[in-house]
Order: structure tokens, then sequence, then C-alpha cells
């Protein structure tokens, strides 16, 4: 610019010129914005490979399993309609009971039936989880939702110590689902090994009720036919003379036999079905007394009639001692044998109820 008379300010003209760092900052995002969608692409399109490839890997697996599956569920009915009760040994009781997949449960007894192990409780539990499979079997509501096995020692010896298991016979429910639960165990010497209570056993655990049918046992109607067999001959034969029936002696003794039966037991052994006794596979030693207060042996029984019998001989003879015309020599001998029948076998009496009920602090004689 120039000061001066008649002069005027010029301004220099601005020229503009174009800018190369602002173009260049326009192709970087433009970049920028193509390789955001290129990696954005490139990881939807990876990431619906994956899902495919895991779908029909999945639905692979899931093939694969159901074939299996199907395979075990076939051979266990084939089995089961040749024979009710599966035997199995070691291979086969880890691939079709402890290996899934698995849709349903199977009752296994553990048992030990060859004649050297001596085992009379597994071939009495043996009849009876016969009589349940076949019931089961040839029952209308027959399913493959549960079937019944067996493992003999001799044959599957490598499952007992497998299942840490010491003692036969023993029957555990292996469930659809899971491993089995400490009720999955079938509590032998509480409930005993009937049929029946079997199977109460597994509607408990499976929500499966199985019909118990029983063989035709004809030992019962001929026994009874034989018994009125024998009363109609006595009353034939004494027709002319039937005081024989007003007779106090002998209707006592009917009813005492019937009352000594009933009170030491047997009810009680005819609903539940327990073993007659009880052998330790360790030591060889046999029980006859159970040593718990809520359940019993078959031998238990006999033992407790017989002590109750002896009891009653007793009181008996103490009667007959006190009212009897006899002289009185014998009458004393009858009074000495009545009290000492009654001692002995209350004692020994009393000594069972204390091995039973443990802690009962009273005792006499015997401990």
């Amino acid at each position: 610019m120039r000061k001066g008379k008649g002069q005027v300010c010029l301004f220099s003209r601005p020229t503009l010129r174009p800018c190369g760092r602002k173009v260049s900052l326009i192709g970087g995002r433009a970049a920028n914005m193509a390789d955001r969608r290129w990696f954005w692409c490139v990881s939807a399109t990876a990431a619906v490979a994956l899902v495919l490839i895991y779908g029909v890997s999945s639905a692979s697996a899931q093939r694969k399993k159901e074939m299996v599956l199907s395979e075990k569920v076939s051979q266990l009915m084939e089995w089961t309609n040749k024979r009710p009760v599966i035997r199995m040994n070691g291979d086969k009781f880890r691939r079709l009971v402890k290996a899934p997949p698995r849709n349903y449960s199977v009752i296994v007894m553990f048992t030990a039936l060859q004649l050297h192990r001596q085992c009379i409780v597994c071939k009495q539990a043996d009849e009876e989880f016969q009589i349940l499979a076949n019931s089961w079997r040839y029952s209308s509501a027959f399913t493959n939702k549960i079937f019944f096995a067996m493992v003999d020692f001799d044959e599957g010896s490598d499952v007992f110590q497998m299942l840490n298991m010491n003692s036969a016979p023993t029957f555990i429910n292996f469930p659809a689902k899971g491993k089995p639960k400490r009720g999955d165990t079938y509590e032998l010497q509480v409930r005993g090994f009937s049929a029946e209570q079997i199977a109460r056993w597994i509607a408990d655990r499976t929500d499966v009720n199985i019909r118990v049918i029983r063989p035709p046992n004809y030992a019962g109607p001929l026994m009874l036919g034989l018994l009125l067999a024998v009363i109609g001959g006595l009353v034939y034969l004494r027709r002319s003379n039937m005081e024989f029936l007003f007779n106090k002696t002998g209707w006592a003794f009917a009813a005492l036999c019937f009352v000594l039966a009933m009170t030491s037991g047997q009810m009680w052994n005819h609903i539940r079905g327990p073993p007659y006794a009880h052998k330790n596979p360790h030591t060889g030693h046999v029980n006859y007394i159970h040593g718990s207060s809520q359940a019993q042996f078959v031998a238990e029984t006999h033992i407790v009639l017989l002590f109750n019998g002896g009891v009653t001989l007793g009181m008996v003879l103490l009667c007959e001692a006190a009212t009897s015309d006899m002289d009185i020599g014998k009458r004393k001998i009858m009074c000495v044998a009545g009290i000492g029948l009654v001692v002995l076998f209350f004692s020994w009496m009393l000594s069972i109820f204390r091995s039973k009920y443990h802690g009962y602090p009273y005792s006499f004689l015997m401990s």
C-alpha cells in the first residue's frame, strides 16, 4: 500500500490455491470406512460359518447319540424277550447300564449263585426276582422304561470291585438320569426279598407299578384237602361217639399252637418274606438273630416260638402241680421242672430282646 496525495490504498488480491493436505484427509476417511466394512463383512461371514458348523456338528452328534441309544434299547428288548432277567458280565454292565446315553432304568441284582458260594439267601432272592421280572415281562403295561438284570460274582467280579460291594444279594436301581442315590439301594435286611416288597420299592423309585403274578402253588390246597380228609375220617370213625369234639384239652392245645405261631412272627414272615438266616461272606459266620429291632430272620421266628413254648410249658406244669390230685412227690417234681423251664427260657428270651434293642438295661441270668 502507498501513501500520498491523490493516492489510494491498494490491496493485493489474494489468490486461492488448492490445499493438498485437506484432500488427503478425505481419502483416508474413505479408506478407513472401507476397511471397517470389509472387517464386519468378514466377521459376520465367519460367525455364520461357525454357527453352521456348530449346528451341523451338534445335529450329527445328536443323531449319533440317538442311534447308540436305539441300539442299546433294541439289544435289551431282544434279550428281555428271551429271558426276563438279563445276565450281565462286566462289559455288558459298563456298556448298557453305566455308560450314557440311557433313557431307561435298570434294576440289577448282584448275587452269587454258584454252588461253591453256598449262598442260600441268594437262591431264595433269585426266585423272587425271577417272579417279579416275569410279572413285568408278561404284563400288559410292559414298556422299555425299565429292565431287569443280574450280575453274578463269578461272572462279573470286576463290577463288584467297581461298586465297592462285598455282600450279596443286593438290589440297586440305576435310574435313567444321573447316578444311583441312597434310596436306589434296596434295604434287604429291613424289607425282605419278597417280590411284592421289591415291586413297592421299584414303584417308589421309578413310578412303574408292577402287579406280581405268582405261578400257581398247589401245595396249600393239597395240604388243606389232606387235613380235611383226616378230620373227616376221624369223625367218620368216631361217629358213634362225638365226645372228642368237646375235649377241652384238645381245643386248648390247638389254640395255644395258633397263639404261639402268631406271637413269634409267622405272619410278619409271610408278608415280608425275610431270609432264613444270614451268612457273613468274609467270616462264614451264620447269624440266626437279626441285629435290628426292625427286622427278623425266619430262624429267629422258630427260636422265639421254641422259647415261648418252653415258658408256656413251665407255666402249665406249675398250674398242674398246684391243682393236681397226684401224690406230693410228683407235684414237687412238676413244680421244680416248671420253675426251671420258666426261668431258663425267659432268660434266653430276654437276652434276644437285649440283642435287638440295644441299650436295654435289664437282664436275667444271661446277658
